[in-house]
Formats: C-alpha cells, sequence, structure tokens
C-alpha cells in the first residue's frame, strides 16, 4: 500500500495508547496525579532507579504534545499537564541536571507545549536558558559543553539549544552555537555531522570524535531550518540541502531507511532525525520532496516490522528489521525504542495532514 494510502494519523494513535499503556505510570508507581516514563517493558524486567533517564521524559512529552495537535483530547491534556510537573518531582524538585543536552531536550518540550504544561514553562524555561548561556565558552572556538566541568562539546548538546534559543527569539546566540557545529563538527569529506571535540586545557581542540550518529544530523538539520524561518540568511538554507542530501546519500540505505543504534540513549537517535525531517518538509519547500519521501520510506518500514504483542505494536530497533519480542537485554524492551518509533509515525501524521 502507497504512503498516500495509509492513514498515518490512526496508526500514530495506535503507537501512543501502545506506548502510553505499557510505560506511562505513576511516579514511584504511587503517587497520586502524578506520570512518569518506565524505561521498560514488560513490567517484570528491572526498571532501576539510576539512572533515571531524564532526557527520555523529555521525548514522553513532547510526542504526547504531537498526540494532543494532532487529536486534542481533555484527559490527554490533564496527563500533560501532570507529567510537566512530574519530571521535576522527579529530578530531585529541579528542572536542572548536569547533562546541557538533557536540559535542552526539556526545555524544547515544554516550549512546544505552551500552556498544556501549565506552570511547568514559565518555571522551567528562565533556568534552562540560563544555564544554555552559562554553557557557552570560547574553547574549541566556542560551543556549549556537553555537561558540567567536561572537556566535551558535543552535537547533541548544541542542536537542540539552538534550536530552542531560536523559538525563543534569540537569534544571534542560535546562530553562534550553528555556525560553530558547521565550521567545527560537519565532516568536510561526508558532509555528516561528528559527535563532539575534546578541549585540551588550554582551550584548543585536542581531539575530535569521529562517530556519525542519527540523531546528530536531526538537530544541525532542525537548528538550520529554525534559523532560515527566523533570519533568511541564505547559508541556512545552503546548510540544510546539504545535509539532507548526505543523510540520504551517506548515512540511509538505499531504501531511505535510517540505521538504528540499538537499545538505551541510541533508541532514541532515529526518531529524533525523523521530527526534524517533517519539520525540514513543513517549512523549506526547497527541501520538502526529498524530507517527505525519507519520512514516509521509514514510517513504513518501522510499521512493516513491528511486532503485535499484549494488544498493540512493538517497534524495532533496527526500522527495515522485524521487531523481537521485549525481554532481558533486547533493545525493544526500551522506552526510548518506543518512543522513537512512536515519534515517527507522528512526524508522518502531521506530513500527511499538512
Amino acid at each position: 500500500m502507497a504512503a498516500a494510502d495509509v492513514d498515518w494519523r490512526e496508526r500514530a494513535g495506535v503507537a501512543e495508547r501502545a506506548v502510553v499503556r505499557r510505560h506511562v505510570r505513576r511516579v514511584g508507581g504511587v503517587l497520586p496525579g502524578t506520570r512518569i516514563g518506565r524505561i521498560r517493558w514488560p513490567r517484570r524486567l528491572p526498571a532501576p532507579l539510576v539512572p533515571w533517564h531524564y532526557w527520555w521524559q523529555a521525548h514522553l512529552l513532547d510526542c504526547l504534545i504531537d498526540a494532543q495537535l494532532r487529536a486534542p483530547d481533555r484527559a490527554r491534556a490533564k496527563a500533560i499537564a501532570a507529567f510537566a510537573r512530574s519530571v521535576r518531582l522527579r529530578n530531585g524538585w529541579s528542572w536542572l541536571g548536569r547533562y546541557y543536552d538533557d536540559i535542552a531536550w526539556l526545555g524544547l518540550a515544554l516550549q512546544r507545549g505552551g500552556t498544556l504544561v501549565g506552570r511547568a514553562g514559565p518555571s522551567a524555561l528562565p533556568r534552562i536558558m540560563i544555564r544554555l548561556h552559562d554553557g557557552w565558552s570560547e574553547a574549541g572556538g566556542g560551543g556549549i559543553w556537553w555537561r558540567r566541568h567536561d572537556d566535551f562539546k558535543a552535537a547533541p548538546a548544541n542542536g537542540p539549544a539552538a534550536i530552542l534559543l531560536a523559538r525563543d527569539g534569540q537569534c544571534a546566540f542560535a546562530a553562534a552555537i550553528t555556525d560553530w557545529i558547521a565550521e567545527t563538527l560537519v565532516d568536510p569529506d561526508s558532509g555528516l555531522v561528528r559527535d563532539g571535540v575534546r578541549i585540551a586545557p588550554d582551550g584548543t581542540v585536542r581531539a575530535v570524535e569521529p562517530y556519525i550518529y542519527t540523531y546528530n544530523q536531526g538537530v544541525y538539520l532542525g537548528a538550520c531550518v529554525e534559523l532560515a524561518a527566523r533570519d533568511g540568511h541564505q547559508r541556512w538554507t545552503d546548510r540544510a540541502l546539504a545535509i539532507v542530501d548526505a543523510v540520504r546519500h551517506r548515512l540511509a540505505g538505499p531504501d531511505g531507511v535510517l540505521p538504528g543504534s540499538g537499545g538505551g540513549d541510541g533508541g532514541l537517535f532515529a526518531g529524533i532525525t525523523a521530527r526534524y525531517l517533517a519539520d525540514a518538509a513543513l517549512r523549506l519547500p526547497e527541501l520538502a520532496d526529498a524530507t517527505r519521501e525519507l519520512v514516509f520510506a521509514n514510517a513504513e518500514a518501522v510499521w512493516k516490522g513491528r511486532a503485535e504483542i499484549g494488544g498493540g505494536p512493538i517497534f524495532s530497533a533496527e526500522w527495515r528489521d522485524l521487531a523481537s519480542e521485549p525481554r532481558a537485554r533486547v533493545p525493544e524492551a526500551d522506552l526510548s525504542v518506543q518512543l522513537s518509533g512512536w515519534m515517527l509515525l507522528e512526524a508522518a501524521a502531521r506530513l500527511q495532514e499538512a
């Protein structure tokens, strides 16, 4: 069946119901009025308190907001507000942490949520913005640190921060961050974004971490698209075109399907890229055809490869493969992997509706 003949809104709704039923619970399993994401399913699998995967929760909140925009529902709206409050509660009554990428992801979700997140947005966003400003230094030519008191500056901290700051109207700072990614992390041979740089004590770049992760391409694209829409400089559109071309020809397979990165944190990588590919399709006409093609190719693959277990879909960690039954040490048991599939289907639904 062709992508145009599929009801992607319906499939996104099926994904939402499956993830929420399996993974969303009260904090500690008992606190009334709270909602948080359990990191593994089935329930018999251990879900340790540490680490608690703060940034996975940010993407679960983002997916709930996607669902609310797709099909508004009063009960879900209440759950979103409760979820936003619960992240702060579970994080020790704080919106902040050591990792700049974590707080940037949460800031993006809260910012997108607007009034849906209640008082969480006005409470958290000013603190997050201040912390991101504090994370910038001129060492290594600029950029935000990956975490406090570290020697690493990474794409997954700088990309989301640039998107968040641009959406907040802080385009000069967002542009400085995005220019730093372009000049420091984009590989001149492949055109893909490398993971980050290690900084020496004297402030020079000691080493480049050459790893190519899917989500780093997505957040760099997202920053370029955001700035292209806001300040109109041609370099943002040119860079967006270049990174999409690199993703199509050097990262995705011949079928257009993005590679997976296993479970754990890697389970989210491809879904994040799908989110920003869809955003590019909707906002940059020059990219519409290429990015739509990628989103629908991946959505078709993840749906075809799903396993139906317990009355709902389980998505594969590797989208072109069939999903495995969730169990210990199997990526499909991780919330991150299931969020990625759901995020992808929401992206396809947005494109179909547009």
